[in-house]
């Protein structure tokens, strides 16, 4: 049996732009991509702290240390700039590989900029 459980996330992040024009996804600063081990293309979901909205998408690439951020084309009418953002992947695993396993865990400052790499394991530890 295959199970759905979170991969990684990237936490608090800052909307900086919102572009409806384009045809569609959500643009995200590449070397945050890399750190949480999310890929281009993959299906991410999107939770807005500022306004509840939860959706899901794709990510693509930004300028690597840019800490842009940029939701567009339809997804572009569920934040405006400045709204804080989790952004989480999911992967699916047996429970042989879930022995073992945590997710990735990106923190980010207020611009985007890298904090540190956590995994959830060490995160809850410490509640």
């Amino acid at each position: 049996m295959q199970r759905t459980v979170l991969l990684a996330k990237i936490h608090n992040c800052t909307l900086t732009g919102a572009n409806i024009n384009y045809v569609g996804s959500i643009s995200i600063d590449e070397m945050l991509l890399e750190k949480a081990g999310i890929l281009p293309y993959e299906q991410v979901q999107v939770v807005n702290i500022a306004n509840g909205e939860r959706f899901i998408t794709y990510a693509i690439t930004a300028p690597a240390h840019s800490g842009m951020i940029e939701l567009n084309g339809a997804a572009a009418r569920l934040g405006i700039v400045g709204d804080r953002l989790i952004i989480m992947a999911y992967g699916q695993f047996s429970s042989e590989e879930l022995k073992n396993y945590s997710p990735t865990v990106v923190i980010v400052d207020e611009k985007n900029r890298l904090l540190e790499v956590r995994h959830y394991d060490d995160l809850l530890s410490k509640v």
